[in-house]
């Protein structure tokens, strides 16, 4: 499995928290390499885990940690989706681009019922309609549908990610045939069923998967890369880079209401 470079702003105030943040990462066989300034709040780790899994290594220490950025040395790309749908359903999909042939996809969903759900690249950056108006799946070569390592496929057929009995799904995927370059402004669906890969024999199998409605979705926009992201207080609704760590990626309780918030710094 490849491996990807993380950057996150950690709350780091003295010599004994960098050497816990250190030893917490350096334990784990799936981080390769560490990076560590105080001054900076800054913990840069080069690790084959989900985000998800760094991140709990690293507050695991009792400090807060917020990811800023997601790349690789050749800086290739970087994308995200912020994927919203019907009741709690709710998610976070990052996209690197680690070279020509691999691009690792980064995520965690949040409300689905537990068991796999089709993952799928659609056509279409179009909400207007919910998930109802994505389009069909990201198929540039006209190819039928089918599984993530399959030759015949959809470059956006990524398989199905699993939810355990929490309803969190936190995966990490890597594909050969999707580039980030290709699916910035196209939109990301978590399905209501697992996906078949083409083998069902259903009607559908070799079009969708046969996995059922589209539960949440998502525009597939450019992020961050490493070192590309300063910002320390959101513009539009006043929440800090420690405070976002608690509070919900929109809807009510995102905002701050205070008359004490500073200048953004974007």
């Amino acid at each position: 499995m490849s491996s990807a470079q993380l950057e996150f702003a950690v709350q780091m105030t003295c010599g004994s928290c960098v050497d816990q943040v250190r030893a917490a990462l350096e334990g784990n066989p799936g981080v390769t390499w560490v990076s560590i300034n105080m001054e900076k709040e800054e913990v840069l780790v080069e690790a084959t885990l989900t985000t998800a899994e760094v991140q709990a290594l690293i507050e695991s220490t009792g400090r807060r940690a917020v990811l800023k950025g997601i790349g690789s040395q050749q800086d290739l790309g970087a994308a995200v989706a912020m994927l919203a749908g019907v009741g709690p359903i709710q998610g976070v999909v990052r996209f690197v681009q680690l070279s020509e042939e691999r691009c690792v996809i980064d995520g965690t969903i949040d409300g689905l019922e537990p068991g796999a759900h089709g993952l799928h690249v659609h056509t279409l950056g179009d909400l207007t309609q919910d998930c109802l108006s994505c389009g069909e799946h990201y198929n540039p070569f006209g190819k039928q549908h089918g599984g993530p390592g399959d030759a015949e496929r959809h470059v956006g057929d990524l398989g199905n990610v699993v939810a355990g009995t929490d309803g969190r799904a936190s995966f990490r995927l890597e594909d050969s045939q999707l580039k980030v370059w290709d699916v910035i402004g196209r939109s990301l669906v978590v399905d209501e069923g697992e996906d078949d890969l083409g083998r069902g024999g259903h009607p559908l199998s070799k079009q969708t998967g046969n996995s059922g409605e589209m539960l949440a979705c998502g525009i597939i926009a450019r992020s961050a890369g490493l070192f590309q992201n300063p910002k320390q207080i959101c513009a539009c609704d006043g929440v800090t880079l420690w405070e976002e760590r608690d509070r919900p990626i929109a809807g009510t309780g995102r905002s701050k209401i205070s008359t004490e918030t500073l200048t953004a710094n974007l």
